[in-house]
């Protein structure tokens, strides 16, 4: 039986109130965490993949995070993926967007016969949306990225991507790399049965070593990227309202304000 791996990961609730440590790395101690929304759609994909082929495939969630950050697969769980796999260790703490995707690629390798792994655009606490670039990379194999709906036929996995330009068909062979958007199919509500399986479920946790992920290329100390400073962004300051002339002197001094911000 074929495995796909659908990446999952907790990060702060989109409603708390975020700050940094003194090492400019997100405080998530301090915050209520949750799977992030666009891996539900992720999840959606790669369940409606299994059950179209049930006898072929299964569905592993992978999250990578420091100890406590089950709730994003456990969430998964109770979609219904058949299992979950977390990669925890200190020694990941502060990776970049290339030192995550080196580690997960390593998690990924401890998963037997990976045919495809599926995951969101972008993350809402990163947003680098590069994390397909950066396996597909790695593992050498084709990503599909920012698509809709997703479906396997075969050994190929197609796709629809719809941007600015138009709508755009793709299709790979497997194994591959698909990264989805919320204009993937929407995602099922867990039933109480899953609910309680999912609490129940036994998570597989890996360290850097049992997933053999050398400490000197991962983590804060050791990643490409580096902030050196960080700083609130400011207040938003008070509107200027226009109200004064004729409607059209009014749209005239709109347009004139705009363009004077280069806006247009």
């Amino acid at each position: 039986m074929s495995t796909i791996v659908v990446l999952v990961k907790n990060v702060p609730d989109t409603w708390s109130t975020k700050t940094l440590e003194g090492d400019h790395t997100l405080d998530r101690t301090n915050v209520d965490s949750v799977i992030d929304e666009i891996n539900e759609y992720a999840v959606e994909t790669a369940l409606r993949i299994k059950e179209a082929e049930p006898e072929r495939f299964n569905v592993v969630a992978l999250s990578m995070g420091p100890a406590g950050s089950e709730e994003a697969l456990r969430k998964a769980l109770a979609m219904g993926i058949d299992d979950a796999v977390l990669l925890s260790d200190d020694a990941l703490a502060g990776s970049d967007a290339v030192a995550t995707a080196w580690a997960l690629t390593n998690a990924i390798n401890t998963i037997e016969d990976v045919a495809l792994i599926v995951m969101g655009n972008e993350s809402s606490d990163g947003s680098t949306g590069t994390l397909a670039g950066l396996l597909s990379e790695y593992r050498q194999i084709p990503a599909l990225t920012q698509v809709g709906p997703v479906a396997v036929t075969g050994d190929v996995v197609n796709a629809t991507r719809v941007d600015e330009l138009g709508q755009w068909e793709l299709e790979a062979s497997l194994p591959a790399i698909v990264s989805v958007t919320e204009k993937a199919e929407k995602p099922r509500f867990p039933n109480f049965k899953g609910l309680q399986a999912a609490k129940k479920h036994e998570i597989t946790v890996l360290d850097a070593a049992t997933a053999s992920v050398d400490p000197a290329h991962v983590g804060l100390g050791h990643s490409a990227t580096v902030v050196q400073a960080a700083e609130e962004v400011p207040a938003r300051e008070a509107g200027e309202i226009i109200d004064s002339g004729s409607a059209e002197d009014i749209a005239a001094q709109v347009v004139a304000k705009l363009a004077e911000k280069n806006l247009i």
